[in-house]
């Protein structure tokens, strides 16, 4: 059984190319959607399935089967035509629904016509940076949905030198590891006889409350 989180990304602009690559390189399988042949070429090689498909035509759309994932991420700044292609993808079936907005106006009406989570990446910024200077361990912090969330953290003191599983960190806090930068290197969906070394940065996901105590152990533990 596969429990890898999956996620489409529906629009490969910079931002909705930004997101991909970036899910895609943490362990989450990607499908990238575009219109554009250019810009599905330009990211084939670095996610799991790059599609070139017109999110308005219905036919297409089904046959994406954007209700077999977890997430639905639109990256659209045209008001129109995003709006149109979320009534559409909702239609099709999509659990949940986050989608770029260009300003205030357009986000209250993605809002009204049923997204789950609306962004505005030049706003979304400051709260962003606020929240990775909030804990001294805490790298960078990314918002999956509106429950879940992905952080990097610097390795606490407590767990250098141990494997994940004598951290027992998925059963005390209830996140998953899904990698490990050590340096220049990076380890993908370690295993859970993989050493934490002192430096490694450990990117982790789960729900935001386990997060938040993972933060805090991680701030508590003595690192600066």
């Amino acid at each position: 059984m596969n429990n890898m989180k999956q996620i489409a990304v529906l629009g490969l602009g910079r931002f909705g190319e930004s997101v991909a690559r970036s899910l895609e390189s943490l362990g989450v399988e990607v499908m990238g959607v575009d219109i554009n042949q250019e810009k599905v070429a330009e990211i084939a090689p670095f996610i799991t399935h790059a599609v070139q498909g017109d999110l308005l035509d219905s036919d297409a759309l089904e046959s994406l089967g954007l209700r077999n994932f977890d997430v639905v991420i639109l990256s659209i700044k045209n008001v129109e035509i995003s709006c149109l292609a979320t009534i559409a993808i909702k239609d099709s079936g999509a659990h949940y629904i986050v989608a770029q907005a260009s300003g205030d106006a357009h986000g209250k009406i993605l809002e009204r016509i049923g997204v789950d989570k609306v962004i505005m990446p030049e706003k979304d910024m400051g709260t962003r940076i606020a929240r990775s200077l909030a804990g001294n361990n805490i790298i960078d912090y990314m918002e999956l949905s509106s429950k879940h969330s992905l952080i990097e953290i610097t390795t606490p003191d407590d767990w250098v030198g141990h494997t994940l599983k004598e951290n027992n960190i998925r059963n005390k806090y209830g996140v998953n590891v899904v990698a490990i930068r050590s340096g220049k290197s990076i380890q993908v969906s370690p295993k859970s006889d993989a050493i934490i070394h002192d430096g490694d940065i450990l990117v982790v996901i789960g729900e935001n409350n386990d997060l938040e105590k993972i933060g805090k152990h991680s701030s508590n533990s003595g690192k600066k």
